[in-house]
């Protein structure tokens, strides 16, 4: 099940808003682990189908058939080790991706921020194309055309008429395969990009999530910004970006996947136009890796002497900091802040010791001294659960169950007007501004709490107030003020429902299939999501709840523990968050950093 889905369960209305953000791969993340098993091979390739049967083992590779449509989903490992498939749903539209497993988690030191960077660059000229001459191919085929990139993931997508799809899938090819990437270019794309952080660094509810992951995984991995920090743009070279593409853009890391389109014919666009790229050498499969990264965080929790081994090999943000930062340099400058001096340098990590690098949830607090926004803005976060967690099915209903909104959203039944955040919280105090629950989940962690917004005034008042609806959730000790049993059923209907409208877009349809493919080999039948949802009790709820906000993830992640506290602001006067989180015993503590215009 993807995150994608957990995250739109909450709202659908926002897919169109994150296509437009360029925050938005925060909540573009990975899947579910697969359940089932591979039961074909062919001549030259392998194909996997689903197996409906029940009491199969899983293994890895597998693939499973959607319950949203009649044809199961397939995949097929060209030779080279690019893996394709589809769920050929009814209509006239096919949407397309291209998904490689690369992202902002993989960079180091020297290419901080090329992924930023190669989103801008997707569909410039090429070795076959002028940029005028992509433009004009990309408008005769109409539809919906996005390159996006997360922390795990860069994605080509679109949706045109199925009669195009070979069109597009060439197109894909020339702009996966043959980018240009020209020094004119590069720098036209660092002046619109520095417009573009300046614009997002002006609103909160957009830099926030980010200045989030930057506190709570310090330095390492999921830390590491989505935005391409300023001083690393005044230097962006083509040579750093084609190295970081040779180093991830390999072919058993890249899964072309549609939805409506016949598997057959995918396959043999795909062999066409992709097959001839070489074999690695030194494989770095995307499923493979991602088991390792797993195995290496459970090798760590059993070894607790020096819990921050696990991120000893990754580099270093460089800790120099400017005496009084401008606006747009304030996530570089907070970044390496959150640390003490790094220990002396290591030997550069080889691409499989990123790509096998698990997160290390290190938690912190982080505050930026606005006092001309009219509200403050904050955030409270836990380190949450990763994707192949099944306790996730319960910490998405948890979410759903929280809700929450702003003070002018337009209630009604089903729309969030009896989620606990908005009758408790937004009906009960006019000073809010809005209180919603997130969850961001990766590969092998994530990141669940609340975002609120008030008056300054009331600054600490919000602190308590989301601190004690965090509580309430954890306790079966509070009698109506608790959770309930009909609170449960209507959070557990709206996910489903929500789940399986979300469905209903081919779009959303298609990112589900690949980035499930590319973790985890295979996909999650809708049948069992909404099964394992169904599934969900008082007390699993109250049991994953209080293992999150209390910290106790820990013990499976090898992380702190810890509360993450952002806010950006008039912070006048401001309670520390920590102690007013351990008053009601959520988390554990972290260090501070105050910043100032």
């Amino acid at each position: 099940m993807s995150s994608k889905l957990l995250s739109l369960a909450i709202n659908p209305a926002r897919y169109s808003a994150l296509r437009r953000s360029t925050l938005s791969p925060v909540l573009r993340n990975a899947s579910f682990p697969t359940l089932t098993r591979l039961n074909s091979t062919l001549e030259g390739t392998k194909t996997f189908a689903s197996n409906p049967a029940k009491d199969l083992p899983p293994v890895s590779h597998a693939t499973q058939s959607s319950s949203a449509s009649s044809d199961p989903c397939q995949v097929t490992i060209l030779p080279n080790g690019i893996r394709v498939t589809t769920e050929n749903t009814p209509g006239h539209f096919s949407a397309v991706g291209v998904y490689v497993d690369a992202g902002s988690r993989y960079e180091t030191e020297e290419t901080r921020g090329v992924s930023h960077i190669l989103d801008r660059l997707a569909f410039k000229s090429t070795t076959n194309r002028t940029t005028e001459q992509m433009t004009t191919d990309l408008e005769s085929l109409g539809g919906n055309i996005v390159c996006s990139s997360s922390r795990e993931s860069i994605m080509y997508q679109s949706a045109v008429f199925r009669q195009d799809l070979p069109r597009m899938i060439s197109l894909f090819a020339d702009v996966v395969r043959n980018p240009l990437i020209d020094p004119a270019e590069v720098d036209e794309q660092r002046q619109t990009a520095l417009y573009e952080i300046e614009e997002i660094w002006s609103k909160p509810e957009m830099i926030l999530p980010e200045i989030l992951h930057t506190a709570a995984y310090q330095n390492n991995t999921l830390g590491n910004p989505l935005l391409c920090p300023p001083e690393k743009l005044e230097v962006m070279a083509p040579e750093a970006i084609r190295s970081f593409r040779d180093t991830w853009y390999r072919p058993e890391r890249m899964v072309i996947a549609a939805a409506g389109a016949s598997h057959e014919e995918l396959v043999s666009l795909a062999e066409e136009h992709f097959g001839d790229i070489p074999r690695s050498e030194v494989p770095l499969d995307s499923v493979e890796t991602h088991k390792e990264m797993q195995r290496h965080q459970l090798d760590a929790v059993s070894s607790p002497s020096s819990p921050s081994s696990i991120v000893s090999r990754h580099p270093f943000y460089n800790t120099s900091i400017a005496q009084k930062p401008s606006l747009i340099k304030k996530l570089t400058t907070a970044t390496a802040s959150l640390l003490k001096p790094p220990p002396p340098p290591l030997a550069p990590p080889s691409p499989r010791d990123l790509a096998t690098l698990p997160a290390y949830y290190t938690g912190g607090r982080a505050f930026i001294e606005n006092p001309d926004l009219p509200h403050t803005h904050m955030q409270i976060a836990f380190e949450g659960l990763p994707i192949h967690n099944p306790d996730l099915y319960a910490l998405a209903t948890l979410q759903i169950l929280l809700g929450g909104g702003g003070s002018f959203s337009a209630g009604g039944p089903g729309k969030g007007m009896y989620s606990r955040l908005f009758t408790n919280v937004l009906n009960q105090y006019h000073w809010v501004e809005s209180c919603v629950a997130f969850n961001h989940c990766y590969t092998d962690s994530g990141l669940f709490g609340i975002s609120a917004s008030c008056r300054s005034e009331y600054n600490n008042l919000l602190l308590e107030v989301v601190c004690h609806e965090l509580d309430l959730v954890t306790r079966s000790d509070m009698g109506p003020k608790g959770v309930t049993e009909p609170e449960l059923r209507r959070a557990k209907n709206q996910l489903k429902s929500s789940l399986l409208m979300n469905l209903e877009s081919r779009m959303v349809q298609l990112e589900d299939l690949g980035r499930q493919v590319q973790v985890a080999g295979k996909k999650t039948p809708v049948a069992e999501m909404l099964a394992k949802i169904e599934e969900v009790d008082l007390e699993t709820l109250r049991r994953v709840a209080g293992m999150v906000v209390r910290g106790a993830v820990k013990s499976s992640s090898g992380g702190s523990g810890e509360v993450t506290v952002v806010a950006q602001g008039d912070l006048r006067g401001l309670k520390d968050a920590t102690k007013v989180a351990a008053k009601y015993g959520l988390g554990t503590g972290a260090g501070v950093l105050r910043w100032g215009q």
